[in-house]
């Protein structure tokens, strides 16, 4: 697990600065503090941050071919590696290592970009080719692993794992670049990052940056325009295997036993994350079987019972007899709230990245690989949300859209908001949600700030500027990609589809990466091996989420395996108490954030619903915990890493906010 960057000329050959790409290099120094290397010519600089894990002796990168015209940096894991060798050896390729990193190498020359359809795992990676004059940027199927980019106003491609190795490009050392990366802040991204919580692929919260998307690649030649990155694969739910449901509860056993199996491969302590779900407690059980020694265990206990799984953790470790270990964290921990913000670089408003940031912490005391539950709940149908979902599109369904839309449309604006009711019984929720498309109703349920909300929240002068943008936008683009390739209309496979796209990329992976990385911890996650995820997109959803039940292919799998308490009780979830700590311990700061002079400067929140917010939470009328995290991150963000500048004359005369370079 490592960093990576570079820089390349799009242009011609102008020389690299050695200090310029060693500060982008070194701003991740926590995504690779073993070892650190560069490699420059004219027109391409490729740094690496490394993170020893599979052939420590020898995997040392950039990495190069044998005659030493290819060159890759490469963060991941490539898991099927060692199939790979025999094949690249019987076409004349010889191997001077035994790392995976290699293998990318041979692979590249010997099958284009049709490298990436043999790799199995988690990467992101740039390959230069000088005989091509060609970069290769490429990223995992399913976004495990991050890779942003921009090209400058003066023609060079910047690139690295995280944006702070962008932010930390401020020109070429006088040769023949500007001041570096336009920071001007995007403001459909913060549109994005109001209504999700994140900001979703491709944006990032520059204009000039982007994401690149999982399961694509991007081909930069030089002397050509920048091309628009080209998907190489996508999931098509076919939902049509006959399979019957016990041989389907013996494949998936089968199934994650060789995933487990290919990520316990390293030559550095490893261990998982066990919270007590179902996920991670089907992940170390499938562990403890495959291995002849103590699979090495981690959770952290909330002093908050309310909050507080370990003990369904500690049965599956007792069961299995793992090597286990607690730590405690305290329910006030709100002391991280600088560090995330700087951390993302970017708004990011998922308050269960403080408890990820604990456990990475802990784990890496202990091991420096761990194994995770991530990506069970999209792929088996876990979240409450899929059942509340299916239950509305039944009634959407039944009723045709001219009487639907106008007449729940009506009630939804009319009904009472009940944010102290269970969702089911939050009569105004399933009324708006009646009112719109199936694809409208799940982005609005998943909204931190929907719609009504946001048209509040933001200036006159602000929404102008969007010019019409929606985040629902996201959310419809994915559906159409679905549409074309399932050809299916099943609620459940189009809202998985979509999370599978969104959430679990921009939330859910983007946390653990950036939380693991903090700690130097690498992280694997055997519910996301492609093969998998493939599968289970051609069983039907009856297999997933039966009755009330969600999950129940993989419930039913790993009843021999786990205790019945553990698969069966209500899922918790990694939560922080957000609204108590609003109305207590947190009540001024949140007061001062919000209602404070950065948030103001900015010309772009409508201040008078902003005192609403603050003042309706803590008098109790109301919570808006949520809305008010997703603001006080954003205020956080502002302050660790932005600085006041002119404003663009249409957003008016107050100051707007640019990010500034700052240490790593």
């Amino acid at each position: 697990m490592c960093g990576i960057t570079g820089i390349f000329d799009t242009r011609a050959e102008r020389p690299v600065s050695h200090p310029v790409l060693h500060r982008m290099n070194e701003s991740q120094h926590h995504r690779g503090p073993d070892e650190g290397s560069l490699h420059l010519e004219p027109g391409v600089g490729l740094g690496h941050r490394r993170l020893s894990i599979i052939d420590v002796a020898t995997g040392q990168q950039p990495l190069f071919n044998e005659d030493g015209s290819v060159a890759i940096v490469f963060n991941g894991e490539i898991y099927n590696f060692q199939e790979l060798v025999p094949a690249l050896q019987a076409l004349g390729h010889v191997f001077r290592t035994h790392s995976d990193t290699e293998v990318i190498v041979h692979a590249w020359e010997a099958w284009g970009e049709q490298c990436l359809q043999r790799l199995r795992g988690m990467f992101a990676f740039a390959i230069w080719d000088r005989s091509r004059q060609t970069l290769f940027l490429a990223r995992d199927r399913l976004g495990v692993k991050p890779m942003h980019y921009a090209v400058t106003d003066d023609g060079w491609l910047l690139f690295g794992s995280e944006l702070k190795s962008l932010l930390a490009y401020t020109g070429n050392g006088g040769h023949g670049a500007g001041s570096g990366l336009r920071r001007d802040i995007d403001p459909l991204a913060v549109e994005e990052y109001f209504a999700l919580g994140y900001i979703a692929e491709p944006r990032t919260i520059f204009k000039q940056a982007r994401k690149l998307e999982p399961g694509h690649c991007l081909t930069i030649r030089r002397g050509q325009p920048l091309p628009a990155p080209q998907p190489y694969w996508d999931l098509r739910f076919t939902l049509a295997s006959p399979i019957s449901a016990a041989d389907a509860f013996d494949e998936l056993r089968a199934r994650l036993a060789e995933s487990v199996r290919l990520r316990m491969i390293a030559e550095v302590p490893l261990g998982a994350f066990l919270s007590g779900g179902v996920d991670s407690s089907a992940v170390v059980a499938t562990m403890a079987g495959l291995s002849d020694q103590p699979v090495h265990t981690c959770s952290i206990a909330f002093d908050d019972p309310a909050y507080n799984e370990s003990a369904f953790a500690q049965r599956v470790a007792d069961r299995y007899r793992t090597d286990h270990y607690v730590e405690t964290v305290a329910s006030d921990d709100f002391d991280l709230i600088d560090t995330l913000a700087r951390l993302y670089d970017e708004p990011y408003a998922d308050s269960s990245a403080i408890p990820t940031y604990r456990v990475s912490e802990l784990a890496r005391k202990r091991v420096t690989v761990a194994l995770s539950g991530d990506g069970g709940d999209e792929s088996f149908g876990g979240y409450r949300r899929y059942r509340l979902h299916l239950m509305e599109e039944r009634m959407r369904r039944a009723l045709p859209a001219g009487l639907r839309e106008p007449l729940f449309g009506l009630l939804g604006r009319v009904y009472p908001k009940a944010d102290w009711a269970p969702r089911v019984l939050r009569a105004k929720t399933t009324f708006e949600g009646m009112a719109r498309s199936s694809v409208q109703a799940y982005f609005h349920s998943v909204s931190l700030m929907r719609a009504p909300m946001r048209a509040q929240l933001f200036s006159d002068a602000f929404k102008r500027e969007l010019g019409g943008y929606d985040a629902q936008q996201v959310f419809d683009r994915h559906a159409a990609r679905h549409a074309q390739l399932s050809g299916s209309d099943d609620p459940l496979a189009l809202i998985q589809y979509l999370d599978l796209k969104t959430y679990l990329v921009g939330d859910i992976n983007t946390k653990v990466d950036r939380a693991s990385m903090a700690h130097s911890l690498e992280v694997r996650e055997p519910l996301m091996d492609h093969p998998l995820v493939e599968w289970l997109a051609t069983l039907p959803s009856s297999l997933k989420l039966r009755g009330q039940e969600g999950k129940f292919l993989l419930k039913k799998a790993m009843e021999p395996l786990l205790p019945h308490d553990v698969l069966y009780r209500p899922k918790m979830g990694f939560a922080v108490p957000l609204a108590r700590w609003f109305r207590g311990p947190l009540k001024q700061r949140v007061r001062d954030a919000v209602l404070g002079p950065r948030l103001e400067a900015t010309g772009w929140f409508n201040r008078g619903y902003l005192q609403h917010l603050v003042d309706a939470h803590q008098n109790g009328t109301r919570d808006y915990s949520a809305p008010l995290w997703t603001l006080l991150m954003f205020e956080a963000f502002l302050r660790s890493v932005a600085t006041p500048v002119a404003i663009p004359r249409s957003m008016g005369p107050s100051p707007a906010y640019r990010i500034m370079e700052r240490a790593a």
